[in-house]
Parts: structure tokens; sequence; C-alpha cells
């Protein structure tokens, strides 16, 4: 008797759990290589969201600290929850973290280990190491990760973050920098990870640091702060900017700005929040005299809740506001700062 075949895959049931036991195998087999951000003293908190990236690729987790004298950096690694083991490198020539004297020794570090993942936060620290390592290896450099499917495929932002893209990558490493505001940070504790100490490769040395001015204030770092206040063109001056001081110093709030501000001269780009300044996903973001230019939108729309104050009721910085209040700003910010001091 003759009976008709059955499909080989006849729906969703096998053909899914074959594909989700193919995904499962895969990460198993993967090393990712976390190349850690810090001052010596202390980690930056978006190698924290870089590691909980790396977790979700699966295998097994290293982190890079390279340094001067970085062992409070090792010891704060060691207890991050997921990371297995910590590459150790102290020399001088890692001053200042410079990207021309890090890429030799990752290389180093992966041809020695050979991981199939290497990535950073989106920092101005990651967006100038990874590029230079993925030309290195002859492999594309994928930015801005905010999501992972697959250990070969990543969702990425394109257009000023109102667009996403998603990368399935052949290569047989993959390097990609992470951002920060898209994956939960790492638990500080729990962890017990083995240290190692790598030498420094011979091809380092090339560039010399000399020195770093930081600006210094008594209000949060922008990156870090539960609450952002930010102003923009809306503020006509510099000197008007001394309204949103006096606010956040109410608030415990660091304070930023979007390009227009910074390109018109009120303040330092190192206050620029967007997608060519600081990305931030604080608590609480209130937009003074912002209109929401997609360039702005892109580095604090992750915001866990939305305030804009604008005069024009048909800024677009409203359609993405959770709560907006069409005033005129140089009569209600000192307003709220009143209400504060009561």
């Amino acid at each position: 008797m003759w009976r008709r075949a059955l499909p080989r895959y006849p729906g969703p049931g096998p053909a899914a759990a074959s594909a989700s036991a193919l995904i499962g195998c895969l990460r198993r087999l993967q090393s990712t290589l976390v190349l850690a951000e810090h001052d010596n003293q202390k980690l930056t908190p978006i190698t924290l969201n870089a590691i909980t990236a790396a977790k979700q690729l699966g295998g097994d987790v290293t982190c890079l600290v390279a340094g001067t004298d970085c062992s409070k950096v090792v010891k704060e690694v060691s207890k991050v929850h997921g990371v297995k083991k910590i590459l150790v490198a102290q020399n001088d020539i890692f001053k200042g973290l410079l990207p021309e004297e890090l890429t030799p020794l990752v290389l180093a570090s992966h041809k020695q280990f050979k991981f199939t993942h290497i990535c950073a936060g989106a920092s101005a620290f990651g967006k100038n190491l990874v590029p230079r390592i993925a030309a290195k290896l002859d492999v594309a450099a994928i930015s801005d990760i905010i999501e992972i499917k697959a250990p070969d495929t990543f969702v990425r932002t394109i257009y000023a973050g109102n667009a996403l893209c998603t990368v399935k990558s052949s290569d047989e490493v993959k390097v990609f920098s992470v951002r920060g505001t898209a994956f939960e940070a790492a638990a500080t504790d729990g962890g017990d990870a083995s240290s190692e100490e790598v030498s420094v490769p011979s091809a380092a040395g090339l560039s010399e640091w000399l020195e770093q001015n930081l600006s210094k204030s008594d209000r949060p770092e922008l990156t870090s702060a539960k609450i952002v206040i930010s102003g923009g063109r809306g503020l006509k001056s510099g000197d008007n900017f001394k309204l949103l001081y006096d606010l956040a110093d109410k608030l415990h709030a660091a304070v930023g700005a979007s390009r227009a501000a910074v390109d018109a001269g009120f303040v330092p780009n190192d206050l620029q929040v967007g997608q060519t300044g600081k990305i931030v996903a604080p608590d609480l973001y209130i937009a003074v005299g912002i209109s929401g230019a997609i360039q702005h939108l892109a580095g604090m729309k992750d915001s866990k809740t939305i305030v804009a104050i604008n005069k024009d009721p048909e800024a677009p910085i409203f359609q993405v506001a959770d709560y907006g209040l069409v005033a005129d700003l140089f009569k209600v910010v000192p307003e709220m700062t009143a209400l504060l001091e009561k």
C-alpha cells in the first residue's frame, strides 16, 4: 500500500524546536571578551551593561582590564555576576587607555584565547577602540547594539536612533559596541572571577598620554544621574542656563543641553545630549526649551519619565513626553525652583 509521505518538517513544532536547540548549542560554544572601561580606581558603569549583553550570547565571559595600577578595578570586576575570567595588563603605556595602545593588546589576547565575540560599551572609549580592532581583524564593526537575537544576529540603531536595523554576521569573530541604555547593568555581587596577567605586546608604544583636563562639578555626572534637566535654544543665552542650574541644585540633578544650545555657544559640548553627544536614560528627564529634533531624542528617549516645557504646543518633544507643559520657561522654571525651596 502506498502512503503519502508526510512533510519532513510538518509545522512549527519540530522545526521550531530544532532551531531553538541549534541556537542553544551555539550559545554554549561562545566566548566573549568585554573591554573594561575605567579610571584605574573604578569601573565605568557602561561596562556593566556590556557584560549583560555578553552574558546573553552564552558561553564564557572574560573581561580585559588594562591600565597603570588597576588592582581596585580588577577586584571590582571579579565580583560582577557572570564574569568567569579577568585578563589583567598593567603598564604605563596604558595611561589614558589610548586605543592605539590597547588595540595590539586586544589582538594578542584574541590570538591566544580565540574569542568568538569582542565588545565594549558604546561610549567614546568603545567608539574609538572597537573599529580599530575590527579593522585589524578584517571584520565588520557593528556599532550601537540594542538587542541580541542570536550569537550572529544583532539589532542596532540607525538614522539618529529613529530606525532599527537587524544585522546578521558571518565573520569568524564578531566585534561590536553596546548601547548602555538598552541593557540592564550586570549585578556587582555574586561573582567569583579568576584573574590572569597578560604580557604587553611589543607592537604597543606608538602613542603617549600627556594629560587630561576635566571640568569639575558638584552635580551628578550626566550619564549616570537619576535626574537630568536639559536646556535648548529656547533659553536664548548661556547666562539663562543659570535657571536650570538653580533648579538642578534643588533636585540634585545633572544639567544637559541640546546640540542647538551647544552649537550656539550657550554651554560647553560636554553637556550635549544626543546622537553625537551623550546617551542618557535617567529616571526623570526634564527638557526645557528643546524642540525635540531626532538627533536629541536619540540620546534621551529611553528615559523612564520625560517632562517637556515649551511654549510651542506643536514642538515634536511633546510627542515623546509623558508630561508636557505649554508655557514660558522664563516664568515656569523660577516658579518650580521657588516651590522646591519651600
